[in-house]
């Protein structure tokens, strides 16, 4: 009787109303406007009408530069909704999904007005929801990124009676080809991303099976962790973690001073992969205020960030019946896999244990973190399950926690229940 009256009033968080329509924030170039604003691929060309003439989009082409892709030479015409009367657009639910041109040939390919890239058939019926991974260099994103995918299509989605599935067949193409299987198949160490190259986003959709429920569409950025204190490509993506619905914020044991000395010397003559480059997780965080909190109102952020420690079977190193800094039982080495509903019993002792770890190793990190955001979560996952040798991962790759800040933020948008088990 008694678990029953803790289920029926325990402190849920509320799913949100449904709205008739929504904002959309682009998953390519994350350009933020109303849906009435998107524009429409022609679904035919015609010869004898320059308007409706092949022809070169330079907002497309201009969008694929950024990112070294090949122009495409002639496409469909754009069209404008503004040009195109009211009795022949096309609304279903309260949103614009098509139009009928003059010559009364149908079109329904929805382009975002500022780059010209295709959007998702569920754009402006549900929210637009990015989530960010940001971090320092060597931190370790390309493998979170690489690992979180992998365990949410093959784990995490079935656990929720969902599908995590990538928005066009090139984004499957290249995440399988250039990280899933070199790291899964191979076990070798991806390479961190080079501040020049610019990587398209990878764009995956969290569909659940259930039709009432909204599809989270999820946009993973690639971001060179130097670039995160370079001011000019800070602001290349900026309107990518300004616009999103969560940040990732992941934090290298390694690259926080006071315990740095301690984890290499504990570690012995075979450390595996440590890297002491990069800036602190510190000064990550005032380049994200430098660049768009500090313009915000009150000069906080109430987008949800999650705080991960990352690799964190390092901490091994400094475990001891003391607990001196981590203890020999800690919730950080055991996995926990949530299913149906986040445990908020798991997430509250996991949280709780690594904000007092933060607080004592790098206390101006957290209180950087308090001041510039509102609503912040602490987590620790390693990726691997262990530490790599010589760019390669001994044995089978087995990630620890690794989905438990993203079911979090399932949770705090009101895609899930939380609850506390029986």
């Amino acid at each position: 009787m008694f678990s029953l009256l803790k289920r029926l009033f325990e402190n849920k968080q509320p799913l949100k109303e449904r709205l008739p329509f929504y904002d959309i924030v682009c998953p390519y170039c994350f350009s933020k406007f109303h849906h009435e604003e998107v524009v429409f691929r022609a679904a035919h060309y015609r010869e004898d009408d320059e308007e409706f003439a092949l022809q070169e989009d330079e907002q497309l082409n201009s969008y694929r530069a950024k990112f070294g892709l090949a122009p495409i030479d002639e496409l469909e015409a754009i069209i404008e909704p503004l040009r195109v009367p009211d009795e022949q657009k096309i609304y279903s639910n309260h949103v614009l999904m098509g139009i009928s041109d003059k010559y009364s040939m149908v079109t329904r390919n929805r382009l975002c007005p500022e780059c010209h890239n295709d959007l998702p058939i569920t754009a402006g019926k549900y929210p637009s929801n990015i989530v960010s991974i940001v971090g320092a260099t060597s931190v370790g994103k390309t493998v979170f990124m690489t690992t979180l995918i992998h365990t949410l299509q093959h784990l995490t989605a079935n656990n929720f009676n969902a599908a995590c599935i990538p928005l066009t067949t090139e984004i499957s193409r290249r995440f399988r080809i250039n990280y899933e299987a070199p790291l899964f198949e191979h076990g070798s160490l991806l390479q961190s991303t080079e501040k020049t190259i610019r990587q398209e986003p990878f764009i995956f959709q969290f569909i659940f099976k259930n039709e009432d429920h909204a599809p989270l569409t999820l946009v993973f950025f690639d971001v060179a962790g130097e670039g995160m204190t370079d001011k000019d490509y800070l602001k290349l993506h900026a309107a990518h973690i300004k616009n999103s619905a969560g940040i990732m914020f992941l934090v290298d044991p390694i690259q926080i001073r006071t315990i740095r000395d301690k984890l290499i010397y504990q570690m012995g003559e075979h450390p595996g992969e440590i890297s002491v480059q990069g800036e602190e997780p510190r000064e990550v965080v005032i380049s994200l205020f430098s660049d768009f909190i500090a313009h915000l109102e009150d000069s906080k952020t109430s987008i949800l960030t999650a705080v991960i420690l990352t690799k964190s079977d390092l901490l091994h190193a400094l475990k001891d019946g003391a607990g001196d800094y981590i203890g020999t039982n800690s919730n950080v080495f055991r996995h926990f896999t949530h299913r149906e509903y986040l445990d908020l019993g798991e997430y509250e002792n996991i949280n709780g244990e690594m904000k007092r770890f933060l607080t004592k190793v790098d206390i101006p990190l957290v209180n950087a973190l308090d001041v510039y955001f509102k609503e912040i979560s602490y987590f620790a996952v390693s990726s691997l399950g262990s530490n790599p040798v010589n760019q390669q991962v001994s044995g089978i790759i087995s990630p620890v926690r690794v989905d438990e800040p993203f079911i979090w933020l399932l949770y705090k948008l009101g895609y899930i229940e939380g609850r506390h088990r029986e």
